[in-house]
């Protein structure tokens, strides 16, 4: 009727300091036994990649779960959970805890009050549940550091995934980007597409999980490095081509932000290069070689 596959993990202390841990993973496939009714202690994402089913929440609502889609379990909700009993359900589970789950909460990545998520696709987070699987393999030295790093991946791979946002994120965030460095407010910004200041930010804090200021200022922040490093601009220079009129604002800025300032930055990361620097992002199977020599 059903197969299933599982294993469990115990990380230590000095692996939860690391943020993200993983407590177990599991494959299963068919007409599996329901879950629940049950109470868990920490997060399990649920990737549903074929055939349907139910949950139940605390609030006893029954919801259709249809693939694919993801399953939320998380920690203090009661659930209640099963595929359907004619047809089953393929199914791969990941349990996880840690301190940066409150932050991966904030940030939109984890999403308690939305138990059931309809995916665009499962095969990304799938090969994640994947590769966490493989990890699991006996004797392992590396299981906890390299299931916890998959657990990060995995959580990138389901907000990829999500039916209802782009996958890198919608025309709004990429027009966003390209205006980043105007020396404009989030005011001008929300005018310019047409919106409210608070709807400008209810959808930049969707997409990216972050105001719009923070988004905005992430990008500014990332340029103005790339100038420090790359050029010999002045900072007031510098401070202009990212969107502020004031240098003594961006020094400030940038270096509450950054940790130090702009020309410390500079300092320790300039790196002059004949006929400047490339924006072409490599492609990781032909990287940048030393000319007349070849990878082994």
């Amino acid at each position: 009727m059903y197969h299933t596959w599982m294993r469990f993990f115990s990380p230590g202390p000095a692996h939860h300091r690391l943020g993200l841990v993983c407590l177990g993973v599991g494959l299963q496939y068919g007409v599996l036994p329901t879950v629940g009714p049950r109470t868990l202690d920490h997060h399990v994402a649920v990737v549903i990649s074929e055939g349907g089913g139910w949950y139940h929440g605390p609030e006893g609502r029954r919801i259709t779960v249809t693939a694919p889609s993801l399953l939320w379990l998380t920690p203090g909700v009661p659930h209640h959970y099963g595929p359907d009993p004619h047809t089953g359900w393929d199914e791969g589970f990941v349990d996880f805890a840690g301190p940066a789950t409150a932050t991966c909460t904030e940030l939109g990545y984890i999403e308690p009050d939305r138990p059931v998520v309809p995916l665009s696709a499962a095969s990304g987070p799938r090969a994640v549940v994947g590769r966490i699987a493989r990890a699991a393999r006996r004797g392992n030295p590396l299981l906890e550091v390299e299931t916890g790093a998959a657990v990060h991946e995995l959580l990138v791979a389901l907000r990829r995934a999500r039916a209802d946002l782009a996958p890198d994120g919608a025309e709004l965030l990429k027009a966003l980007a390209r205006d980043a460095c105007k020396p404009m407010t989030v005011a001008d910004h929300a005018a310019r597409h047409g919106m409210t200041p608070a709807e400008l930010r209810t959808a930049v804090r969707r997409g990216a999980g972050c105001s719009p200021k923070d988004y905005l200022l992430g990008i500014r922040l990332g340029r103005a490095k790339e100038l420090l490093a790359t050029t010999e601009l002045p900072v007031a220079s510098v401070a202009r081509r990212v969107g502020y009129d004031d240098p003594a604002y961006f020094s400030r800025l940038f270096t509450r932000r950054v940790g130090t300032a702009p020309v410390r930055f500079r300092a320790q990361q300039g790196r002059a290069v004949p006929g400047g620097w490339s924006n072409r992002i490599p492609d990781p199977g032909r990287p940048p070689v030393i000319e007349g020599r070849t990878t082994p």
